[in-house]
């Protein structure tokens, strides 16, 4: 939500998109109560024919997507030897695949209008491995690779394709390890800023990626992670 409540405020309308329809139709019903536009569309990112299904739909009400975020994410941790297949397909499938699919299908539209932004959201793990967490790992070093190769390729027909890339912030995602005492420890004296980021922290850097005053980067993976990558 935090993605999307910063652009709302920032004056867009916002389409959420998520798999449970109770839980998209309550964050839709949220950012109405805080005044801004905002809709929802449900489909499993992992499924081309659904999103097209959803998408085209959106488009025959005469609506466009000007600013594309790709911030589905999912997280399974365990020992990479003993990681089954299933799983590794699922993070793989959600945090890369997902990307892919969302894109090459919004992307026509932009390349039409001869403008757009897409928002990929990476993370420290596109750059820093830590274990029990490889496929995660995998996927967004992947992400990091797919966000420059769009930049390369779709950059021509005015469309930038950055990435944000946040550090350790307390998320419901991240809540077993801010929870854990040792971890939390270890993850302060790790970070140069000494503490985890607040969710809200993120707002400069997506507001920016998706104005024209980015209109010159392409490319960039913008990391919002208290120093953690500028240091050993």
């Amino acid at each position: 939500m935090t993605f999307a409540r910063s652009l709302a405020t920032a004056g867009a309308h916002v389409l959420l998109n998520g798999r449970n329809k109770d839980i998209l139709d309550e964050s839709v019903s949220n950012l109405h109560a805080e005044g801004l536009s905002a809709a929802g569309m449900v489909f499993d990112v992992r499924n081309e024919a659904e999103i097209r299904r959803q998408i085209d739909s959106y488009y025959a009400q005469g609506r466009s997507i000007d600013i594309l975020v790709n911030n589905a994410g999912v997280q399974i941790r365990g020992p990479l030897e003993e990681f089954t297949e299933e799983n590794w397909r699922n993070v793989l499938d959600v945090n890369l695949t997902g990307v892919f699919l969302a894109s090459k299908i919004v992307v026509p539209k932009m390349i039409e209008k001869k403008a757009g932004k897409i928002i990929n959201i990476c993370s420290v793990q596109s750059e820093l491995a830590r274990p029990t967490i490889a496929p995660y790992t995998a996927s967004k070093g992947g992400l990091k690779m797919l966000t420059k190769a769009m930049a390369t390729e779709w950059g021509r027909h005015n469309i930038q394709v950055n990435a944000i890339a946040p550090g350790y912030f307390k998320t419901d995602m991240t809540r077993a390890l801010y929870e854990n005492p040792t971890f939390n420890a270890w993850l302060c004296s790790r970070t140069p800023a000494n503490r985890w980021g607040e969710p809200g922290e993120l707002c400069g850097a997506v507001v920016f990626l998706a104005s024209s005053a980015s209109n010159y980067v392409n490319g960039h993976i913008l990391y919002v992670d208290g120093g953690l990558t500028a240091c050993v």
